[in-house]
């Protein structure tokens, strides 16, 4: 299956969440399903199978990962001691093109994407082009040198956008420099709300 790069609008709508601010905003002027009866359409009764594969999908769009690539994370949470749904969000949180979003370097996740893959972002000084990489405590992500001269990057620091970012309390940012380390491991509270995790462990445990 292919990356989705369609209208983040018609997924939110269909989902009932936003999967990025843009899908927030059109969820919020047009809160039903999309379609030409999507105004009038009546609710259907869900099954619970339904609802946990809603869960998933929610996790999969938020966090830009493929159908394979999110079974590959569900089954290396499940080598964790503890609670599976939580320690499935940590890992998601942990890819390194979430972490470059969380940072601020990116407004969206489909965008530091497109930053990693492009070799604009380096781990402990060594450029990494991988998105689904795994942080640790103590490496830090910084913008490749040779990319701060780009317009792009130096607009976000000339501006003051990335100097007024609030970073989450396990990442450490570092405006002048694009840069940041991570200070700790995420909580699942750090992870996105509005996942139930528990309904995406019960849709694998099938």
């Amino acid at each position: 299956m292919a990356r989705y790069i369609g209208p983040v609008g018609k997924i939110s709508r269909r989902l009932g969440i936003g999967v990025t601010e843009k899908g927030q905003r059109i969820l919020a002027k047009r809160p039903f399903p999309p379609g030409q009866h999507g105004p009038s359409a009546r609710r259907r009764q869900v099954s619970d199978y339904g609802l946990q594969l809603l869960e998933k999908q929610k996790a999969r769009y938020i966090y830009g990962v493929l159908e394979r690539q999110f079974r590959r994370i569900f089954e290396k949470a499940q080598r964790f001691p503890g609670e599976t749904g939580a320690y499935l969000l940590i890992l998601l949180e942990r890819r390194l093109d979430n972490v470059v979003y969380r940072l601020g370097f990116a407004t969206t996740r489909a965008q530091a994407r497109q930053l990693v893959t492009h070799g604009h972002i380096t781990v402990n000084g060594r450029k990494t082009n991988i998105p689904s990489y795994t942080v640790r405590v103590g490496e830090t992500i910084a913008v490749r040198p040779e990319s701060r001269r780009r317009m792009y990057f130096k607009n976000l620091v000339d501006s003051g956008a990335l100097a007024k970012h609030k970073a989450p309390d396990w990442l450490r940012l570092n405006p002048a420099d694009l840069s940041g380390e991570v200070v700790a491991m995420p909580r699942r509270e750090d992870a996105e709300p509005g996942i139930n995790e528990q309904l995406i462990v019960e849709f694998y445990s099938r």
